[in-house]
């Protein structure tokens, strides 16, 4: 009689790959996260296709940075050879996507292309379609571009279709919100903006109808997937952006909202198995179809034992 029921199958597993390493090191504030050398992430993802979730988010971390985030685009890129290996290692049993965004490869650690202290929309969509396009030839199954730049949408869907990349799909980050739940993963992902920050192109937490402009654009513009990010604070827009368009729908569970669970459940203040099942069948209850997490690995070993 159960109304909402969470799958394996309804999970995507975040991993960073990070260069210059030579094993795996855990993330502080992300208890149970690693950073990955590219040659350790065929190993690491061992355990992701074991338990049967279906897909991995990678995001990388280079050992240099520029204000034009040139390794982004690199064929040797850390994330191109990750995806490489992984696709070479398990074919069709994982779905391989890949985050596309500029802040962890930018010396400003902005998502876009920085002039006289400003973020240029235009300018950074040309390095953003080639961004995803070296993904694509690396093996990507789709590209998930998180950068929220006007028009980056169809910019990379009309490069990948005019490369011969037609069924590489896109999950885009269409209703992500500047919130204060990112701080975690912008310690994994050394992602931090130099100066300011990142309201001017993030999403006012406020704004409900402006969410579902969003959403619609991202969707006119040939998106596969649209995603909410973050989750707990915007179950409401899940919902809403599930009814209004009825289109594949992804959420992402953040890093601040792993952490807070975690946190407490060291403390001895949450039970974190049941809290952490309690997040995730709300998200998958307020729409969800995709839910991206960091209790991926937990989760599914979880749902095994009921």
């Amino acid at each position: 009689m159960r109304e909402t029921q969470l799958s394996v199958n309804d999970l995507v597993a975040p991993l960073f790959v990070r260069e210059g390493i030579t094993e795996k090191s855990e993330i502080p504030s992300m208890p149970g996260v690693f950073h990955v050398p590219y040659e350790g992430v065929v190993e690491e993802a061992r355990s992701v296709v074991d338990l049967g979730i279906p897909a991995v988010l990678l995001f990388g971390i280079p050992l240099k940075k520029d204000p034009n985030a040139s390794s982004a685009s690199s064929s040797e890129g850390v994330v191109q050879q990750a995806v490489t290996a992984l696709k070479e290692a398990y074919g069709d049993r994982l779905v391989v996507i890949t985050d596309v965004c500029l802040c962890q490869y930018t010396t400003s650690g902005h998502c876009g292309v920085v002039s006289d202290g400003s973020v240029l929309n235009d300018p950074s969509l040309d390095l953003l379609t080639k961004v995803a396009r070296s993904h694509a030839e690396a093996g990507a199954d789709m590209v998930a571009p998180s950068d929220m730049m006007d028009g980056r949408v169809g910019a990379i869907r009309t490069a990948l279709d005019g490369a011969g990349y037609e069924h590489i799909g896109i999950m885009s980050y269409a209703a992500k919100f500047a919130s204060s739940f990112y701080g975690p993963f912008r310690e994994a992902a050394y992602s931090t903006p130099q100066f300011g920050d990142r309201r001017s192109y993030q999403m006012d937490p406020a704004n409900g109808e402006e969410a579902l402009r969003e959403v619609a654009l991202d969707i006119d513009e040939g998106a596969d997937i649209v995603m909410v990010k973050p989750a707990l604070p915007y179950l409401d827009i899940i919902r809403r952006v599930k009814e209004r368009f009825g289109h594949p729908t992804a959420a992402y569970n953040v890093s601040g909202e792993y952490s807070m669970v975690k946190a407490a459940a060291r403390s001895g203040w949450l039970d974190e198995r049941a809290t952490a099942m309690e997040v995730l069948t709300s998200i998958k209850r307020a729409g969800a179809d995709l839910i991206i997490t960091y209790f991926a690995k937990d989760a599914a070993r979880w749902l095994k034992e009921v």
